[in-house]
């Protein structure tokens, strides 16, 4: 059972947000550059997308320091989800094997997990980064799949709120999928997922149910 990071179990968006309107009071930095640096980082952000902003917006400090600096920043503004976690435990107890499937740099991605409290709420934790795969890739589910002791035809589901990435990843890894959609209108031209739901808990309660049925027959 794989779970998806960035605005699926955390709100990348809100603290990427928020740590870009702190950014520029910080630095002096006009409205403007806070758009500039949302477009910039809504993706994905590394190391080096840090050398191109400081040169774009004239900063002073080093890349290196000004990646620190959105690492440290960024985790401090994820929010932790006490129902999330709860229900997480619940599946673990309910003997879900639990792991989380994220793209990105490793030092950030880590230090949002901690952040939100799901370090010690799943069984595996794998990132792109470290293992040289990324979603869609059929390869980088399949690694996060057996580093949670299973195989994808085992019930074998992904949650997550990006279509290509997870969901039409997912599917091409042998996976089910749940679409954590947040009222969006799903994508035509992808093959839908089995079920979609507005946020992460709604998918941990369905899988929950999935069990108790199972169990009550």
């Amino acid at each position: 059972m794989l779970f998806d990071l960035d605005n699926t179990l955390c709100d990348r968006q809100g603290a990427l947000a928020k740590w870009a309107a702190d950014f520029c009071r910080a630095h002096g930095l006009g409205s403007g550059a806070e758009g500039h640096l949302v477009d910039a980082l809504q993706e994905r952000a590394y190391p080096a997308t840090f050398e191109r902003l400081r040169h774009e917006l004239f900063l002073e400090a080093p890349a290196t320091q000004l990646w620190d600096d959105y690492v440290t920043g960024i985790a401090a503004r994820v929010p932790r989800r006490p129902d999330v976690i709860e229900g997480l435990e619940q599946m673990r107890a309910a003997r879900w094997r639990l792991g989380i499937l994220t793209n990105g740099a490793a030092d950030i991605q880590r230090a949002k997990i901690a952040a939100a409290g799901l370090t010690r709420s799943v069984d595996a934790i794998v990132i792109s980064e470290e293992i040289g795969a990324r979603k869609p890739e059929a390869d980088a589910f399949h690694v996060a799949v057996a580093r949670c002791g299973g195989t994808p035809w085992e019930e074998g589901w992904m949650v997550g709120d990006n279509p290509e990435n997870d969901i039409r990843g997912g599917q091409s890894a042998g996976l089910r999928t749940i679409w954590v959609s947040q009222d969006r209108p799903w994508l035509d031209h992808l093959s839908p997922p089995d079920h979609a739901v507005p946020d992460a808990l709604s998918a941990i309660n369905l899988l929950l149910s999935t069990t108790q049925t199972r169990t009550a027959r």
